[in-house]
């Protein structure tokens, strides 16, 4: 098992020496369990990318793109240049009367109305002649269900029933015609993600907060897609620095934007305890006042956090709260001495060691303090999952680890809930249908593999490809080194269902990309440091094998600038993507404005030059 530092530190961890029961492997649900779609068409031309203007600018947008001009790639695409659609100002949206498909609408609409200026009605109501947004359920099949009242209007192209229902879901149909535009999808989820993607296929102006004017034209043709894997996400770790609710909404919108549909959240670590647990005070309101350098910190109240789970499941995003132990705990010992060794407080900490800290394994009062934490932390979150952290506990030795890990793990599943733990775990016995976060650098990993072998799945997040703190540049001003230095080819160049020795594509639950945040202290250094390298993540998360290339891939992340910088959001300007001419000089301001989360959360503006040395390698956005 590969030793190193984790993204918190520099110092090697040890391994722990585990048991091997024979169990079969458990494959991961939806890898591999439906066929293969036609080939993803490729893209025969481009039409240029002309960013939109600031705010209140009435020019035109550009001429329609291409169908496959989407970021994550879709699975198939039929272009039919002669099936563009452009928006009438009385356009209309159907739906069904199922509620979360009308939600989905009501989301899709309220992304539309700013920058055309135009009513966009929900409706359940008959279409009229043109001029219609159609979004419908087809779990009874494409063609003709209760739930679709555009059965029969928009004849399937490119598939059939069975290829319908077999994008599970999260896949969705979008069929582009000159009077109008059809997205079917068998869940809600699914709609979701093909308004991400008709989103994306919208002039870059689309992301303005005030009119611009038209024509709002989507290119026509047919469009099939589904994810590869079922969990693709992102970590925000919130105890090295505290983050406001609102800038946690704000991230999760830009997971949603490339179809990521995990945010783990690092709730507790020696510089600070997060989130509150009635049963223990302390842990929030002493624990929680501390954070790296000794700035002010905070914590999440439970009506904070389910405030956090509640916008997440909007945008058919789930959260996964991660409480670490049995290390990384000196913020709950400072609040708790008696969950210490000995007995005895240590002093808050504000630095950015690590494996120093840990709760007393051998006492019964510790397992009470676990269960009961646990307990309200599964109780507030309605996902399937619950992660006990289990990293770099170096002070406790191996065989009090496996045990420790072990009951803590039958705590957790107590609560109905999928544990989850950093591969750290994979010795300790297994419990079926446990998880295992990799992190590791080398794609050689016997432990890991054989608990692979015993029945565990994973989340696969090499840190010297996905760990989204590591710097782009050695000029990088913020930012670690000791994975790797991780520019946007470097995060796309890898392949998660062949990268890890000795784990077939089937146990492979998904994809993560963490950003820990020593050295990230507000909104602007989060959308810096996750710009543009998640996006490269979301497509292998999603995007067939086939359809990873990175020429293209470059190229077509290259469009998503003019739409960052029309919603205020702040980004690295990579100097491997040929961004267009437009973005070569900086804007004159370092305000954030307000993005997704606009009506329901305005976000202070931020500044985003924090540190002096931050200018020349931010591109930060106009207001």
């Amino acid at each position: 098992m590969e030793t190193l530092p984790h993204a918190r530190s520099r110092k090697p961890a040890p391994s722990h020496p585990g048991r091997t029961p024979a169990l079969p492997p458990l494959h991961a649900p939806g890898a591999a369990a439906v066929p293969p779609l036609a080939p993803r068409t490729p893209a025969t031309g481009r039409h240029p990318v002309v960013p939109a203007g600031p705010p209140g600018d009435r020019r035109t947008p550009p001429a329609p793109g291409r169908l496959d001009d989407v970021v994550p790639a879709p699975e198939h695409v039929e272009p039919d240049p002669a099936a563009d659609f452009t928006l009438p100002a009385d356009v209309v949206l159907r739906v069904g009367p199922d509620p979360a498909a009308r939600d989905v609408a009501e989301h899709f609409a309220a992304l539309l109305r700013p920058a055309t200026g135009y009513p966009v009605p929900v409706t359940e109501a008959a279409p009229a002649p043109d001029g219609v947004l159609t979004l419908a359920l087809t779990a009874a099949g494409p063609d003709t269900t209760p739930d679709d009242p555009g059965a029969g209007r928009h004849p399937v192209r490119g598939s059939d029933r069975a290829g319908d229902l077999a994008l599970g879901a999260e896949g969705y149909r979008l069929d582009v015609r000159p009077d109008g535009v059809r997205l079917t999808a068998a869940a809600p989820a699914g709609l979701f993600h093909g308004v991400q993607t008709l989103r994306q296929l919208l002039p870059a102006a689309i992301e303005s907060p005030t009119p611009v004017t038209g024509p709002w034209t989507v290119p026509g043709g047919l469009l099939v897609d589904r994810p590869r894997f079922p969990y693709r996400g992102a970590m925000l770790d919130v105890a090295r620095h505290f983050f406001a609710v609102a800038d946690v909404l704000r991230v999760i919108d830009l997971l949603a934007r490339y179809k990521l549909n995990h945010l783990h959240l690092h709730l507790t670590d020696d510089q600070g305890w997060r989130i509150a647990v009635d049963a223990w005070p302390r842990l929030a309101t002493v624990g929680g006042a501390t954070e790296v350098d000794g700035g002010p910190g905070g914590h999440y109240s439970a009506a904070d956090y389910r405030r956090i789970v509640s916008y997440a499941a909007r945008r058919h995003v789930t959260v996964v709260p991660e409480i670490d132990l049995p290390g990384h705990t000196n913020a709950a010992l400072t609040a708790y001495p008696e969950l210490a060794p000995g007995g005895v407080a240590p002093p808050p900490y504000t630095g950015t060691e690590v494996g120093f800290s840990h709760v007393e394994p051998t006492d019964e009062r510790t397992y009470a303090f676990v269960a009961d934490v646990l307990r309200e932390v599964a109780a507030l979150t309605p996902g399937p999952y619950l992660h006990i952290g289990g990293d770099e506990a170096f002070k406790v030795p191996a065989d009090v680890y496996a045990r420790f890990v072990e009951r803590v793990q039958q705590i957790a599943a107590g609560t109905g809930k999928t544990v989850v733990g950093w591969h750290q775990i994979a010795p300790a016995g297994h419990l079926d249908g446990r998880i295992l976060q990799w992190w590791g650098t080398k794609p050689n990993d016997p432990v890991t593999a054989e608990a692979v072998r015993r029945g565990a799945r994973l989340i696969l997040s090499p840190a010297n490809h996905t760990y989204l703190d590591m710097k782009y540049a050695p000029d990088t001003a913020i930012g670690h080194d000791w994975a790797a230095l991780i520019d946007v080819a470097r995060a796309y160049d890898w392949d998660p269902g062949t990268h890890l020795a000795g784990v077939p594509a089937e146990a492979v639950l998904g994809v993560e990309a963490p950003l820990w945040t020593e050295s990230v202290t507000s909104l602007a250094e989060i959308e810096f440091m996750l710009l543009p390298r998640l996006p490269a993540v979301a497509e292998l998360g999603w995007s067939p094998p086939q359809a990873h290339d990175w020429p293209a891939f470059r190229t077509r992340l290259a469009g998503h600038a003019a739409r960052w910088r029309t919603a205020g959001i702040t980004f690295h300007r990579s100097p491997e993507i040929p961004w267009p001419a437009e973005h070569d000089t900086p804007p004159t301001t370092a305000d954030l404005t307000t993005g997704d989360s606009a009506t329901a959360d305005r976000a202070t503006a931020v500044p985003t030059q924090t540190r002096p040395d931050r200018a020349a390698d931010t591109n930060a956005s106009p207001t």
